[in-house]
């Protein structure tokens, strides 16, 4: 099994070639922790407790890894991965609440302690401290790609929100990706570009290793839906598909077996559970895994060749070992 990644600020198993991060990413905790200070003593509860709920910190090892590359300020490439980190927390709180989840990572989720009102204020009060964070590093531009992709998320929640429950093509799927995931992890690594002093030809190449990696994590969490294990993934396999949302992995079963009427009944909540097992055991055993598996490992090889302008040395040999963990992952 490959090593974990950091979970709050302690190291759950050795990370190997990660684990010459784990100082700056105790910063990076310690700073996200910071912002509570002084505001309703509910609102550090409740940020302690998203933040010993773990969580891989891919995005902040993306930023801290391509800042240093580029020789970017230290200080400020904390302040950078803290504030995307928070930025990510906040949508992962407002995402638990539209989505009625009680449990992520197999913990249990703000609203599942709180009200629905006391959960989305301090969703809210964590945005807004992502922006404060965001402004410290006292950049126009990655202030204003901050606000760009809060934009692009909310978009693509909406969209899948009001698109539940119909059949979606390859496009619009990896199209709700990129939105709802790989404009994230392309902030974390375009916004670390942009605050270092290196030529600005780095920027295109570090935004396109964001997309590509972004995309590689979210079908392979697509595919952990069918395949994973319920207790470790804290959700219910198929979980997206009994919610109306078809996922890599279901589209190209319908597109392989358009004769099979249940993914329909699915979407349109008129199949039973019985139907519901059934279909989800067709789908892990139609080949459709492993399609969109190779779809995943090509985005991975792609997020690897956007390194190849860059200078050699610890963190990119990093950054390409990451590329490929993202798709080995099991979790």
């Amino acid at each position: 099994m490959p090593p974990a990644f950091f979970s709050g600020s302690k190291i759950l198993i050795d990370v190997g070639f990660l684990s010459f991060l784990e100082d700056r990413l105790k910063l990076v905790d310690k700073k996200m922790m910071s912002r509570s200070a002084g505001y309703h003593h509910d609102l550090t509860a409740a940020l302690e407790h998203l933040r010993e709920s773990g969580g891989k910190r891919i995005r902040p090892i993306i930023t801290l890894l391509i800042g240093s590359i580029l020789g970017a300020a230290d200080e400020k490439l904390i302040s950078l991965s803290a504030s995307i980190e928070l930025l990510h927390t906040a949508t992962l709180v407002h995402d638990d609440l539209i989505d009625g989840a009680l449990l992520r990572r197999g913990n249990p989720t703000l609203n599942s302690h709180w009200t629905p009102a006391a959960t989305v204020l301090t969703g809210d009060f964590i945005f807004a401290q992502a922006a404060l964070l965001a402004a410290e590093i006292e950049s126009t531009e990655a202030m204003s790609l901050f606000a760009e992709t809060l934009s692009i998320i909310v978009n693509g929640e909406i969209s899948q929100l009001f698109g539940r429950n119909k059949f979606s093509s390859k496009e619009d799927y990896y199209h709700r990706i990129f939105e709802k995931t790989g404009s994230l992890f392309a902030l974390s690594a375009k916004a670390a570009a942009l605050i270092s002093p290196a030529d600005r030809k780095y920027i295109k190449p570090a935004e396109e290793y964001g997309k590509e990696i972004g995309k590689a994590f979210q079908i392979v969490d697509d595919v952990l839906d069918f395949t994973g294990d319920q207790d470790r993934v804290g959700k219910p396999i198929g979980n997206d598909l009994r919610q109306g949302v078809p996922t890599l992995p279901a589209i190209y079963y319908g597109e392989k077996f358009p004769e099979d009427e249940v993914l329909g009944k699915i979407l349109d909540g008129s199949a039973s559970d019985s139907a519901v097992e059934e279909l989800i055991k067709r789908i892990n055993q139609s080949g459709v895994i492993q399609l969109a598996m190779d779809d995943a490992r090509e985005s991975s090889e792609k997020a690897i060749n956007t390194l190849a302008g860059f200078p050699d040395g610890r963190d990119r040999e990093a950054l390409e070992k990451l590329a490929t963990f993202i798709v080995d992952r099991d979790l």
